[in-house]
């Protein structure tokens, strides 16, 4: 019965992975042509800036602090590493608006790429 608990659990968690991995996905669509002021309300003042001629990069930091880890048995000895998820958004902003929403890092899982950014971007998506 434990085990059963176990794997509804883990089949939840990775629903919910699924789920921001989408939004993240739909962000890159749904932010393209938003206001300044539009990803000020929605996602809040950037952690960095650039700027080159007409065309400003916003910065944003997301994730949760997911650990992964992963490790191999082979003849009685035992290697492992961890790594953290997280995620770097790029909000490129041209002739006033957004132009491209870019994410970088290690965002997810191989099916799951980009769940980490829906962290901070979720606010800014319309929910279908």
């Amino acid at each position: 019965m434990r085990v059963l608990g176990v794997v509804a659990l883990a089949a939840a968690l990775c629903g919910c992975a699924f789920q921001r991995a989408q939004v993240a996905q739909d962000a890159r669509a749904q932010m393209v042509g938003m206001s300044k002021e539009q990803v000020l309300a929605c996602m809040g003042p950037p952690a960095n800036k650039a700027a080159e001629g007409q065309t400003e990069v916003w910065s944003y930091n997301s994730g949760d602090g997911t650990v992964v880890a992963s490790g191999s048995a082979s003849y009685g000895s035992f290697s492992g590493r961890s790594s953290q998820r997280f995620c770097h958004i790029n909000v490129v902003m041209s002739g006033g608006g957004v132009a491209a929403v870019n994410y970088q890092g290690p965002t997810g899982g191989l099916i799951t790429a980009g769940e980490q950014c829906a962290y901070a971007v979720d606010p800014c998506v319309k929910k279908q």
